[in-house]
């Protein structure tokens, strides 16, 4: 009988199952600024692609999202500190674009995950962005999951990393003439 290998656990089906882009959350549809950045010609092939995901996406991640990912894993169950963070992030999401589809693809991927799993910590929050305690930012929902399934914190950061910086290159293939490989280059 195979073993399974050190430090793997029994989050990482589900961890898999709702980081593919099969996951109804929408994140599809949302390009992160690439959309604009193509439509301005900044961005238009596999070495501009780069510099934009190193100059623009990478530094969001390092400088604000990841930590506010850790800060929220962090508080645990504690719903208040939980809440209170959620709002913060809202605060520091300035354009309202990026404040709109944080909280879009946030909700739809609580409401996905109330549909496979019946943690309590979900329906908590979910019933406190309906108290208009919380927005419900993709990053809480995904500190939430991380939560509520035991997911180690790298396991957790490294997903959310990988999402956002795919979720781009997903984009660019329908943006601009740059096929799977020169995507996988940037």
């Amino acid at each position: 009988m195979p073993t399974e290998p050190a430090g793997i656990g029994a989050w990482l089906p589900a961890l898999l199952q709702t980081a593919d882009a099969l996951f109804p959350t929408g994140a599809y549809a949302h390009s992160l600024g690439l959309e604009e950045m193509a439509g301005l010609g900044a961005v238009r092939n596999e070495e501009t692609l780069g510099e934009f995901l190193t100059g623009h996406l990478l530094p969001n991640l390092r400088n604000q999202e990841l930590p506010y990912l850790r800060f929220l894993v962090e508080a645990g169950d504690d719903l208040g500190e939980f809440c209170a963070l959620d709002r913060e992030i809202h605060s520091w999401k300035l354009a309202r674009e990026t404040r709109e589809a944080s909280i879009q693809i946030g909700t739809r991927r609580l409401k996905a995950l109330r549909a496979i799993s019946t943690a309590p910590l979900l329906l908590e929050f979910e019933t406190a962005i309906s108290r208009n305690e919380a927005f419900g930012h993709h990053l809480s929902a995904c500190a939430v999951q991380a939560i509520t399934e035991g997911i180690p914190m790298e396991g957790a950061l490294g997903t959310y990393a990988y999402q956002t910086l795919a979720g781009a290159c997903a984009a660019a293939l329908k943006l601009i003439r740059i096929g799977q490989d020169g995507c996988q280059r940037a």
